[in-house]
């Protein structure tokens, strides 16, 4: 897999995790674990559709994913995800994943 995600360095990704995170970065570095490297990342909390507050971005700045952590790594229409407000959207619990 980190073979394939290093045409994404440099560029805008959104990772899930396997606790079901969000978080939108640059991809700074990969490794052969798929230990990646972002920076400029935001976490972004999304919340259930009952719940009266706005969901959030939480700003973490230069950060690390471990590879066991990772679920999915995809790039990012930046122009499309700039347009939406991220306070607004809702949505239910991913839930966990685990390694089979």
């Amino acid at each position: 897999m980190s073979a394939l995600l290093n045409n994404y360095v440099e560029k805008k990704v959104l990772v899930l995790t396997i606790d079901s995170r969000i978080l939108v970065g640059t991809l700074a570095g990969i490794d052969n674990s798929t230990n990646l490297v972002l920076t400029s990342t935001v976490e972004r909390v999304i919340n259930t559709p009952d719940d009266d507050e706005p969901s959030t971005q939480v700003d973490l700045g230069l950060y690390l994913v471990r590879g066991d952590n990772v679920c999915s790594v995809g790039l990012v229409d930046e122009d499309l995800d700039a347009s939406i407000d991220w306070t607004k959207v809702r949505g239910n619990v991913i839930g966990s994943t685990k390694h089979a």
